[in-house]
């Protein structure tokens, strides 16, 4: 398969089309990475012409590897991806890599956080512990000799569950997480204040010297 239109020009994909994902991968290469227009350089899976990837690993790790490499394959360019969620502590590391269809309908946030709100409502706070996970990922297709080749990084982002959401910033459960240290939830976050700590900032900055190698 070949990039879609869209993609003339492009020197990374993001195999996403979640718009919060985008938004904040979209950021932090624009702050991080010198000499890369974000705007006409890195495109999305969507503009790339790219087909849903089914998310049916394990773990996060083999989730964000079967997208980057789908998406590196049919367009033949570097391709980024995340797989990430919400780990509570008193469930065992549940959502987990079901954070996004913990209601059943995948992407359906409102839906998410007021089940788990539900499930916690009797836990008191000293249980409430969970942390934000992320697995990067990285695949650099094969080129001019050279063999394709992934790169995986991690990040998380510690905190304590509210038992009411809190703030209209960021996305999925970005609202009930209040980071540890901090008085305000994530969604009550500036971008800038969020992308420093947030267990997908951790992990691209960690994925980032391999992100430049592979446009250098």
């Amino acid at each position: 398969m070949s990039a879609g239109s869209g993609s003339r020009g492009a020197r990374l994909v993001l195999a996403t089309r979640n718009a919060g994902k985008l938004k904040e991968l979209r950021d932090l290469l624009r702050d991080q990475v010198p000499g890369l227009d974000v705007d006409t350089q890195v495109i999305d899976a969507e503009t790339a012409g790219v087909p849903d990837v089914v998310e049916d690993g394990t773990s996060f790790a083999e989730n964000s590897l079967k997208k980057s490499r789908a998406v590196a394959e049919a367009t033949g360019l570097p391709s980024i991806a995340d797989d990430s969620g919400l780990s509570v502590d008193i469930l065992g590391g549940a959502p987990g890599i079901f954070s996004a269809r913990w209601a059943g309908r995948h992407g359906d946030d409102q839906a998410n956080l007021d089940l788990l709100l539900a499930q916690l409502e009797d836990i008191a706070e000293p249980h409430r512990g969970a942390s934000f996970v992320c697995a990067a990922a990285l695949t650099v297709p094969a080129a001019d000799g050279t063999e394709a080749y992934d790169v995986v990084e991690y990040g998380t982002l510690d905190g304590t569950l509210l038992a009411v959401p809190r703030g209209e910033g960021g996305f999925g459960y970005d609202p009930i997480l209040e980071p540890t240290g901090e008085t305000r939830s994530c969604a009550e976050l500036s971008r800038e204040e969020k992308n420093a700590i947030s267990h997908r900032g951790k992990a691209f900055r960690a994925l980032l010297p391999a992100i430049v190698k592979a446009l250098s």
